[in-house]
This record gives C-alpha cells, sequence and structure tokens, in this order.
C-alpha cells in the first residue's frame, strides 16, 4: 500500500514539474514579454533594454525557469509585470475567495447529488427518476453565463432577493461576501450536483443487479440493510474520481461565473492578468491551478486503492 502511495506521489510531483516547463515555454512563445506589456508605447530602445535588466529577462531561458521554479517551490512567484505588488499576496487573497466559493459550492453540492443520485438509481425508471436525470441533463447543456443571466435577472432584478454581483474588494473578510456570493454558488452547485448525480446513480444501478446483491435478497436480509450497509458504500467509490475532478474544477476558479458576477478569485484575476499581459502572474495562476488539480486527483486515487481492496490487489499484481 505504502509503494503504490509512493508511486502516485512520485507520478504527481513528475507531473507538475512537467507542467512548469510546459507553462515557462508556453509564456515564452508568446509575443512580447512583461516589459513590453508595462511599457507600451515606450517599449523600444534604451528604456526597453533596462526593464528587461531589472526584471531579469535578458538572462538565459533556462536560467530563468530554473530561478522562477526554485522560488515557486517556495511560495515566491516574484511581483507582477507592474512592479508594485508581490504576486504572491496578490493571488493570496483571491486563493482564498476561490475556496470560499468551492467550500460554499461543495457543502451543499456533494451530499444532494449522492442524495438524488442514490434516489434515482434505487427508484429506477420511475416518476423520480426521470425528473431527477431530466433535471441533471438540462443542468449540464445550460451553459454557466446563461446559468447565471437567469438567476440574476430572477432572483436579483425581478425578485431582488440577493445583490446581482459582487462589489466588496477582493481584501474584505470572508462574511463581508456574504450575500453576494450567493447567486454565484447556486451556479456552480447546479453544474456539480448535475455531473455527480449522474455517475451516482449509474453506479447504484451497477451495484443494486451485482450477484452479492441479489444474494443478499434472496437470504432475506433486509431491503435499507443492503442500501446502506452494502450498495451504498460500493456505488460511492466509482464517484470518488468525478468528484475529485469536480473539486478540482471549482478550486480552479470557474472562470465564467467569477467574470459575470464580478467575483474576485483566480478566474476573474487571470482574465485581468490575460487583458493587462501580466504575464508572470499567468504564469502564477496557471501553475497553482495545475498543481491544486494533480494534488486533487492523487487524493483521490489514494482513497480508491484504500477504500477498495480488489484494485489495491490489482495494482500489486501488476507491479
Amino acid at each position: 500500500m505504502f509503494s503504490l502511495i509512493f508511486k502516485r506521489l512520485a507520478l504527481g510531483l513528475v507531473t507538475i514539474w512537467l507542467v512548469s516547463v510546459l507553462i515557462f515555454l508556453g509564456v515564452e512563445a508568446l509575443p512580447g514579454d512583461a516589459c513590453t506589456a508595462v511599457l507600451e508605447r515606450d517599449a523600444h530602445g534604451e528604456a526597453l533594454e533596462k526593464c528587461r535588466e531589472v526584471m531579469g529577462l535578458n538572462a538565459p531561458a533556462l536560467s530563468r525557469y530554473l530561478s522562477w521554479a526554485a522560488s515557486a517551490v517556495q511560495g515566491d512567484f516574484g511581483v507582477s509585470a507592474n512592479g508594485q505588488e508581490r504576486i504572491s499576496d496578490l493571488v493570496g487573497y483571491r486563493l482564498r475567495n476561490s475556496l470560499m466559493l468551492a467550500a460554499g459550492a461543495l457543502s451543499v453540492g456533494i451530499p444532494l447529488s449522492i442524495f438524488l443520485g442514490a434516489v434515482a438509481g434505487l427508484r429506477r425508471d420511475t416518476w423520480l427518476d426521470i425528473l431527477f436525470s431530466t433535471g441533471a441533463i438540462l443542468a449540464m447543456t445550460i451553459p454557466e453565463f446563461v446559468a447565471a443571466t437567469i438567476l440574476i435577472l430572477v432572483f436579483a432584478i425581478w425578485l431582488g432577493w440577493v445583490p446581482a454581483i459582487v462589489l466588496t474588494p477582493a481584501d474584505a473578510q470572508p462574511l463581508e461576501f456574504f450575500p453576494e456570493f450567493i447567486l454565484a454558488a447556486v451556479v456552480l452547485t447546479m453544474l456539480m450536483v448535475a455531473h455527480i448525480m449522474r455517475m451516482v446513480r449509474s453506479s447504484v444501478i451497477d451495484v443494486m443487479a451485482s450477484d452479492y446483491v441479489q444474494m443478499a435478497t434472496l437470504k432475506g436480509v433486509p431491503y435499507w440493510q443492503i442500501v446502506f450497509r452494502h450498495a451504498l458504500p460500493n456505488a460511492l467509490l466509482p464517484a470518488i474520481n468525478i468528484i475529485a475532478l469536480t473539486v478540482a474544477w471549482l478550486l480552479g476558479g470557474v472562470v465564467v461565473v467569477e467574470v459575470v458576477f464580478n467575483y474576485p478569485g483566480l478566474g476573474r484575476l487571470l482574465i485581468d492578468a490575460i487583458s493587462g499581459r501580466d504575464l508572470p502572474v499567468v504564469q502564477a495562476i496557471t501553475l497553482i491551478v495545475a498543481a491544486t488539480y494533480v494534488a486533487i486527483n492523487l487524493i483521490a486515487d489514494i482513497l480508491s486503492l484504500a477504500l477498495n481492496p480488489r484494485l489495491r490487489s490489482h495494482h500489486m499484481r501488476q507491479g
């Protein structure tokens, strides 16, 4: 078990390293650099050379990558292109805000999606299954900006229950975002529930049709004991990975949702950095999102190995 976890950790670190290389090369391939973005029309001659010397852009690419990667490992991403703010400070509040938004959506979305998926699977082909499945399909097909616009129109403009957009500054205390972030959390919850519910439903149907559940039924084991003791724990195992992907998607910052609601998270900061050609900030956010994605999937793999003896034994035989 420990050797499997070690292999997963090693693979995750290699993946993050490869991602950092791709991010650096991608930014290098873009026309211009941080100095051309800062100087704009004055990006030529002596001013441009002096700026590149101050920011270390005249050094060889390999040297700049090693310096950037070594600093990033320590949580230091340098300064923004305008040189007025450290990226770690700039990203810190935005990351906290994205985590807060994701936590609000997850705390409601995961229990709700598991409940709806289990009910739909246990009541297959009934009106409940049809209702829940149809709602999930609709939620999956509606683009985020359309769902966000509809919610703003109904609950903010027509009913006036909640603010339409977030006006609270990024460095405000978490409680100050309430109730402005409610609509953004609702949109994320809708999208998350739709995906996870479909996976849980399929898993419940497969498990309820398995041989050991049929044998337990023939032996006279009570139905709800079969469901809660045997079916649901095994049905949730395949859903771990889709839940992990959903969490990574949320923590990465749903760019469209944050832009529509003016929410000061990582996604909004990324759009602002791209618009302002603040390449150091783009590099930092992309690496943080990628590392988060890899880390959460790594946790999901380890949980799957720990909770599923058959999967663990399969990997041991392969090793």
